[in-house]
This record gives structure tokens, sequence and C-alpha cells, in this order.
């Protein structure tokens, strides 16, 4: 038996009034919907059951392809655009990738047979200048629509919504810069991926202005912990004093691999991360890093896609969004 619902936890959990909670449980439509889904999530957190018309689903199916959770920034995009959907009235299908896993296309494809309203890519092929962007073509003709996200591709006409990657390493650089770091260098994934390219190409130009006689270091490995440690060995080597990580996850490899061999962070080495996870407050040091503005970025890909699922948007290309560089502990001046 479903325990009883006191309105007044439900209210004081969500921080408004029994009246609204009453409002949200009698599927009123005159809440906002940020307060709707305030008192869900109380309902949800302190372990009642929803009663049933907020069960109901007005909307359709919206397939979500990100490329895996183990990195922590995919679970927050994939927590914000669920939070985006749900609000509207739709149900999310999640396809997270793993290494010899269901491929993105086999996502697709059982979403399709699903028959999803629309879709969204994150950090896809879309991204992969060495994949095949027929892929998408084929969606296009079937009538269904789709969003991309941090991965803007010029051969696609669907949106992009996209971190500023540009603007992240030029922010980065110019901390460094002005902490009195000369020997910078940059660690981040392959460059066959758009973020990995712009980041490297943005990162030559900013250093050669910034800084025209010194070298700008470079280290493309993987966007994992190990990818980390291996791109924090080869840059330590080359005499670097502060590196900048195209992922917060590569950034937790070079601390691991500065713990172990001794050094001080940020005596010896600073480091500056990139998507400001949560986990980064609890670092040690806490990661001074470039915070994604994740949840607008998916608050208005929803938007955008539901507008195109219903007819009332046509895509609108690239939408970059700025990011905001967070100091934290893991930067100082390098030690003379």
């Amino acid at each position: 038996m479903a325990k009883r619902i006191r309105l007044a936890d439900l209210a004081t959990h969500a921080g408004v009034s029994t009246a609204t909670v009453s409002r949200v449980l009698n599927g009123k439509h005159s809440v906002a919907p940020d307060t709707r889904q305030a008192v869900l999530a109380a309902l949800d957190l302190l372990g009642y059951e929803r009663p049933e018309q907020l069960r109901e689903r007005t909307g359709g199916l919206i397939g979500l392809i990100l490329p895996e959770l183990t990195n922590p920034i995919f679970p927050q995009f994939a927590q914000h655009l669920e939070n985006a959907m749900t609000i509207q009235g739709y149900t999310p299908l999640l396809g997270a990738q793993i290494a010899g896993g269901a491929t993105e296309d086999s996502y697709v494809e059982a979403m399709l047979e699903h028959s999803v309203d629309g879709l969204i890519f994150v950090s896809g092929l879309h991204a992969d200048a060495t994949a095949s962007i027929e892929r998408y073509h084929r969606i296009t003709a079937l009538g269904v629509p789709y969003v991309t996200m941090n991965g803007f591709n010029t051969g696609l006409s669907a949106p992009d919504f996209s971190t500023d990657d540009a603007s992240a390493i030029r922010q980065a650089v110019r901390h460094l810069v002005g902490l009195g770091h000369r020997k910078i260098g940059l660690a981040t994934g392959p460059l066959r991926f758009g973020p990995a390219r712009v980041k490297t190409e943005t990162f030559i130009d900013t250093m050669s202005r910034a800084l025209p006689h010194e070298h700008p270091y470079r280290s493309h490995t993987l966007f994992t912990v190990e990818g980390g440690v291996s791109a924090c060995t080869d840059l330590i080597s080359k005499g670097c004093t502060a590196i900048i990580f195209a992922s917060d996850i590569m950034a937790y490899g070079a601390i691991r691999y500065c713990q172990s061999s001794g050094l001080q962070i940020p005596d010896d080495l600073s480091i500056v991360g990139f998507d400001d996870s949560p986990l980064n407050a609890f670092t040690n040091p806490p990661l001074t890093t470039l915070h994604q503005p994740v949840k607008t970025m998916c608050e208005t890909a929803v938007t955008t896609l539901l507008g195109m699922i219903n007819g009332t948007q046509s895509p609108i290309g690239a939408m970059k969004f700025e990011p905001e560089l967070i100091v934290r502990e893991s930067t100082s001046s390098p030690r003379r």
C-alpha cells in the first residue's frame, strides 16, 4: 500500500506552499514548469508514489544518444535533457555507448523502430571528421527531426548546441599567463574530433599572440583518466609548468600521476580542466576548470527540437554557449 502523501513535507522539501503542491498533485496547469519539477522531485526523493495523473505523458518519445556515462559530464547532459523533456510531457529513450557494445547506428535503428518523434546526439559521430554523415542524411530522409550537441558539423543542416571551445581556451591561457606561466601545454583527445581540433587551433593562435617566443606544447591522447596520465607525463617531460586539459576526467588522471610521482599541485604543476564536473570541488586540490553551461544548453536544445517536431521552428544552425573559468586551487604562480 502506497504511503499517504503529506503536503507539508513536500512543500518544505520543494520550497513552495502547500497550495502549490496541491495544484501540482491535481494536475493543474497554473504552475510554472520549474516549480512543478521541484514538487515532482520532492515526491520521488521522499519515496512517494506519483498520483496516476502525474504519470501520464501527453507527448511522445525522444531518443537521446550519448557516447558513454563513465565521464561525469555526460550524466549531467542526460539529466538536464531528461528534465527538459519530461516537463514538456515527452519520454526519453536513452542510449549510452560503451567500448565493444551497441553503436550509435544500432541505437538509432532501435529508436526509430519505437517511432521516436526526434533524436538528440551528444558528442556523437557528427563530431568525428572521419565518420560518414550519410547516416544523418538518412534520418532526415525519414522525416525525423534531430539536433546535435558539442560537435558542429558543417555538412549537416541540423541545429547544434555547443560550448564555445575557442573562448574556453583563450580564458585558460590568459589565466595561466597572468599567473606567470610561460611553458604551457594543452592535452586533448584525437584531432579528428571537432572540439579537440578547435581547442588546439585556438591554443596555438592564442599562445603565439600572448607568448610569441614560447612553443605551444600539445599532447593528443584519449578523453580518459589514462589519457590524462599519458598527456601529463609527456608534457611535464617537455618542461611545462601548466597544462590545460580538454576534459575534467583527463585532469583527474594528471592529479593521479602527480600524486604518485611526488609532484605538488599547483606548486610544481598548475592544472586546468574542462567541463566543471560536480566532483571538481572535492579533488585534491579542488580543480580550476572551464564550466560548460550544460543546463542552458540542454533546455535550448530540447525547446528547439520540440519546435521542429511540432513544425513551429526551422533549423537554426550552430549556437555557441559561453563557458566560464572557475578558479580553484589547482592553479597558481609557478615555483621559481
